[in-house]
């Protein structure tokens, strides 16, 4: 027979479209022709897959070789397909049974030695393949066990295609010599690791980042608190050295584990942009993406030459987004935020196509109040000017943080807070568990519903489904009056009031839940309380105040505005 056909996949964004690899050999001049939208390195995989048939040991068809990939207006790009190429071509030259490779579906690359190198996306690509009924599956030997996390599917793990036509028709299985560069790391898997173009992320062991290491900062802890168990957006102003950013690095470990669900869409973005952790086929954590100010409008949402990459929205996926300095990012990039903070995916759109990509995240952004960093309400040592001033904070833009549930200023810490051991600080771990037990609370609530987190939720159903107490929305009436928050921010408090209550152990929130909230994202103070009384006395005992006389919060405290219940202002 002179004809034969297997299965392989094309990914298209982070899904995966089954391709039909078929081989027909016919008479006449030898000849290797490869058609059905095969990209550049596709193309060259005539080459490689010649050579790897020859020096496999097995015989290359000296006759016209016609390879089609269907379906054809599917653009394909990679050199996954090589396996299946080589395996489509034996099967047509007689080599293999036709059948033995009609239901199976093959994924890697083919070095010009017949080793089987793996390649970036498996994971998406036999989910695609289960979803297409296959049960078996051939994949390079490194991938297997990320290839084994999708159920129901058989995994073949191959060292060789020389190891894979022994098993094909029931030979022996050779013994691979092994690799001849030793003491070094394995070639083979540079195939699987790509640059991260300008994505930071989080070391592997995040033991050592725990928030007891945080000094002071008690409005910013609790925030962190609040943002983790309702999935709230998150932004810290505040001048350089108060510990923005070593509250955002230890964000993501007060986040719930990942379900199995969320750990398989997480692994496929990874899997696919090529930073799925060596030896760690699983991601079961929040991921934490810490991108560079300099990082361009590909990097951040998405894109690149042919079909778009996912970028940093994508590769947060169920994790933290964190934008240290956000001014300096480009305000094109910052705005084009705004959709996947809605929708929690983001849809890239190119000559070559269009896709949708993933972009569930929580975002945390890190600024400082003006260029110099000493902006404060009493301007005190600032160097800039009003205008500098108002230019710098107007860079992210009003309806990016509209959409910012929780606004906090960071205050200077002081120095008794640095010298001394704070007893009172919070770990991690009691934290996290907190954290836990409110979202499992939001979990048995939403449980009906499609959404999982309070952040979530529309602010249509926070107000006609679940129902608050009569009195609760007095103050955020009073803001919507007087034009200082919007109904997306209504919504916002909602969401957040909702969090707080559920920390705190109620079956939903009251006035001073709703008040807290308000304070949360606008920072101006209702009633007599102050913030730090507020947050924290309703969510559990007010941290000890140290520092004394001299600790330069008590007096800045006193000089925000504060609106008491009736409406009436006084600074």
């Amino acid at each position: 027979m002179a004809f034969a056909r297997t299965c392989s996949v094309a990914l298209v964004g982070v899904d995966g479209v089954v391709v039909e690899v078929q081989a027909d050999l016919e008479p006449g001049v030898a000849a290797f022709t490869l058609v059905g939208l095969p990209d550049k390195a596709l193309t060259e995989a005539r080459d490689r897959v010649r050579a790897a048939v020859c020096n496999s040991g097995e015989a290359w068809p000296q006759r016209k070789l016609t390879v089609g990939l269907s379906p054809a207006s599917v653009p394909k790009s990679g050199s996954g397909f090589d396996l299946a190429v080589a395996c489509a071509v034996l099967a047509a030259a007689e080599r293999l049974e036709p059948a033995s490779i009609a239901d199976l579906l093959l994924i890697g690359e083919l070095g010009l030695d017949g080793r089987v190198r793996p390649v970036r996306g498996v994971l998406p690509s036999v989910l695609a393949a289960a979803d297409a009924g296959y049960e078996r599956v051939v994949v390079a030997e490194q991938t297997a066990p990320e290839a084994s996390l999708v159920p129901g599917v058989s995994v073949i793990g191959v060292r060789s295609l020389r190891e894979l036509v022994a098993i094909l028709t029931g030979m022996p299985v050779p013994e691979e010599p092994p690799d001849p560069i030793s003491g070094r790391p394995d070639p083979l898997m540079a195939g699987l690791m790509l640059p991260s173009a300008s994505v930071r992320g989080l070391p592997a062991d995040r033991a050592h980042l725990d928030m007891a290491d945080v000094a002071g900062q008690y409005e910013a802890r609790r925030a962190l608190e609040i943002a983790a168990a309702g999935g709230h957006h998150l932004y810290l102003k505040g001048p350089p050295g108060a510990g923005k950013t070593m509250l955002a690095e230890r964000l993501p470990a007060l986040l719930p584990p990942l379900t199995q669900k969320e750990a398989l869409e997480v692994t496929a973005v990874h899997s696919v942009a090529g930073l799925l952790p060596a030896g760690r086929p699983l991601i079961d954590t929040a991921p934490y993406c810490a991108p560079h100010h300099s990082a361009t409008m590909p990097a951040i949402v998405g894109g690149g030459s042919g079909l778009p990459r996912p970028g940093a929205v994508s590769l947060a996926h169920r994790g933290v987004l964190f934008l240290d300095e956000a001014p300096e990012f480009p305000v094109r990039v910052l705005d084009a935020l705004r959709q996947p903070l809605e929708s929690g995916e983001v849809v890239v759109a190119r000559s070559a196509g269009s896709l949708r990509l993933p972009a569930r995240f929580l975002l945390c952004l890190a600024a400082n109040p003006c260029p110099c960093g000493r902006y404060s309400r009493r301007g005190e040592g600032c160097e800039c000017t009003p205008v500098m001033v108002s230019r710098y904070q107007g860079r992210l833009s009003g309806p990016l943080l509209d959409r910012v549930d929780l606004q906090v200023q960071v205050a200077p810490v002081t120095r008794a807070e640095l010298m001394e051991r704070d007893a009172s600080a919070e770990s991690t771990e009691t934290v996290a568990a907190r954290v836990l037990a409110a979202r499992e609370r939001a979990a048995d609530r939403l449980a009906n519903t499609p959404w999982r987190t309070n952040a979530e939720v529309p602010g249509h159903e926070l107000r006609t489904r679940w129902q608050l107490a009569s009195d609760a929305l007095n103050d955020v009436a009073r803001q919507l009056e007087r034009g200082l928050l919007t109904a997306r921010g209504l919504d916002r408090v909602l969401r957040v009031a909702w969090t707080v209550a559920d920390l705190a152990g109620r079956d939903r929130p009251d006035q001073r839940d709703v008040r807290t909230a308000l304070v949360l994202r606008t920072g101006v103070e209702q009633g007599a309380l102050p913030l730090t009384e507020r947050v924290f006395g309703r969510l559990g005992g007010i941290p000890g105040q140290r520092g004394g006389p001299n600790d330069g919060r008590a007096g800045a405290r006193d000089r925000r505005r504060t609106i008491d219940d009736n409406g009436s202002g006084e600074t």
